[in-house]
This record gives structure tokens, C-alpha cells and sequence, in this order.
């Protein structure tokens, strides 16, 4: 049959209908549940009045959203600082074949199986002086270490309990970006004499940008809504020094039932992740452009 008279089948789409089903019910529909409360004072079930753009006026003006804004910010860099040149390090360490690689591999992935509230309790024992082992190491170094009472050692703290947790996606990501590079280059670099820096920079790094691109995104945006963890061990505290985002809009939905500004304040944060992301996205596309055309 002549491929310009084969007829087409457009019953094919009807596969495509449990998906976009799945999708309406747990994005769409909630999304505009979300725009609907943004822009109402709810009084109660019964009772509601359009109030327009009011929240999102009040929610900016918020100088305590201002803070957590802040410390999200911090934080959240913070984590790609770290846990990046982390992950890369611990992956270019790691062996390449045998059964040790197996071995490596199982036991790097381990803390990504501990549940969240796990990760923040454990940490939470973890750093008392009487019966968590770091808190009474660091306290017979001499070292006055309290994270419910100082604010620094609550940040500190926060931030090791993110990178022991999430730091082994980042190197089982470039882990796979590295065993996917050909032999040829590595013995092309071996004939040119070229040294283990050169290797890493002209061979390794290039050809790990798009697993690097995935690590940084996912990074970013898991570390920029965190919430168990930091609730676990220190319920935002001492004060507000680890209230982020996701727990100021906790505060206002659930704690005072301010469901009209939390509405609003969850849009601007959606906003906000999605911003970052398109920023980051072009940021790396454009680093990693002008590391291929870059001469060798």
C-alpha cells in the first residue's frame, strides 16, 4: 500500500486519556483550587468574598516572608555549594568495575532510602550532648555545640544533615556520567600525556554537564521546599533560624487556617522554584555551550 493512502488510526490518542487524567486530578484541579482561594476571604464554608489581589499585596509586604525567603535562599545555596564539588569527588573515587563497585554503590545509596522525618530524628539524637554521639564528641572537644539553643549550630546542623542525606544522588548522577564515557578519550588522553587535572577538565567535566544540569536542578528545587527535616530536628527553631519557606506556608495554612494568604504566598512560591529553575536551566545550557566550542 502506497504510504501517502495508508490511513491513520486516531484511536491511538484514547491511550493518552488515563494520563491526562492522572495529571488534571493531581495538578490541574488543585492548582485552580489554590488560584480560587487566592483571591477570596474565606469567613467560613458558607460565607466567601472576593478580595482580588489583597493577599498577594499582604503576603509581599510580609517581613517575616521576607526572612524565611532569605534563609531559603541561603540554604539552598549553600547546598549546591557543598554537595556538587562533593558528589563529583566522591564518584571520580569510586572503582569503575568489579564486585567493589557493586559494593560502593549499595552502600553510597543507603541514606537515600531513610524516609525524611527518619533522616530529621535520627540527626535530632545524633546531635545531643548526653546521648547522641556528635554532640558528646564535640563537647569534649571543648567545643560549646547546642542546635536548640544557638542559631548557628541549628543552621549548621540543618545543612550537614542535607548533604549526608542527599549528597549520594549527586554522586551516583555523575557516577553514571562518568561510566559513560568511551575509552577512547581516556586512552587519546593517555597518548598526549595529558595529566589527571586535564582529563577531568577537558574529558570528564564536559561530558558530565547533562548529568550535572539534572543534579543542580534537582538539588535546587528538593533543597528550596525542604520541610521534614529542619522540622524534625528543630521545629523551625531556635526562634525563626530554621523556619523556610515550606514551613512559613505551613504556618499560615494549617497552624492560623489563613487559607486566603496561604493560597496567594504558595502561587508566589511555585513562581519563585519555577524562576530559579529557568534561570539555572539557561545558566548551565550557556556554561556548558561555551565549554564545547571552547579549543583544546
Amino acid at each position: 500500500m502506497n504510504g501517502q493512502n495508508k490511513p491513520i488510526n486516531q484511536k491511538a490518542w484514547w491511550l493518552v486519556l488515563p494520563v491526562l487524567l492522572c495529571v488534571a486530578f493531581s495538578a490541574i484541579v488543585p492548582l485552580m483550587t489554590v488560584v480560587n482561594y487566592s483571591v477570596q476571604d474565606i469567613i467560613s464554608p458558607e460565607r466567601r468574598v472576593f478580595v482580588g489581589t489583597e493577599w498577594f499585596a499582604a503576603v509581599m509586604r510580609d517581613d517575616e516572608l521576607h526572612g524565611a525567603l532569605w534563609r531559603q535562599l541561603g540554604f539552598s545555596l549553600a547546598v549546591l555549594l557543598v554537595e556538587i564539588p562533593l558528589g563529583i569527588c566522591l564518584a571520580l573515587s569510586m572503582p569503575s568495575t568489579g564486585w567493589k563497585s557493586s559494593a560502593v554503590l549499595v552502600v553510597i545509596a543507603l541514606s537515600l532510602l531513610i524516609p525524611w522525618n527518619v533522616v530529621g530524628t535520627i540527626w535530632q539524637i545524633y546531635g545531643r550532648a548526653d546521648i547522641g554521639l556528635l554532640g558528646w564528641a564535640l563537647q569534649r572537644l571543648g567545643i560549646d555545640y547546642n542546635y536548640t539553643g544557638s542559631a548557628t549550630d541549628a543552621w549548621i546542623t540543618v545543612l550537614v544533615m542535607d548533604v549526608w542525606h542527599w549528597t549520594p544522588l549527586v554522586a551516583l548522577l555523575c557516577y553514571a556520567g562518568l561510566r559513560s564515557i568511551p575509552d577512547a578519550y581516556y586512552q587519546a588522553a593517555r597518548i598526549d600525556g595529558a595529566s589527571r587535572f586535564a582529563v577531568f577538565r577537558y574529558i570528564q567535566l564536559p561530558k558530565m554537564r547533562g548529568v550535572l544540569m539534572i543534579a543542580v536542578l534537582l538539588r535546587f528545587m528538593d533543597s528550596f521546599m525542604i520541610y521534614t527535616e529542619p522540622f524534625v530536628l528543630t521545629g523551625g527553631g531556635p526562634g525563626n533560624a530554621t523556619t523556610f519557606l515550606s514551613q512559613y506556608l505551613t504556618q499560615k495554612a494549617v497552624g492560623q487556617f489563613d487559607l486566603g494568604p496561604a493560597a496567594a504566598f504558595s502561587l508566589i512560591y511555585f513562581l519563585i522554584i519555577l524562576l530559579f529553575c529557568f534561570v539555572l536551566y539557561n545558566w548551565m545550557q550557556r556554561v556548558g555551550t561555551q565549554a564545547v566550542e571552547e579549543p583544546t
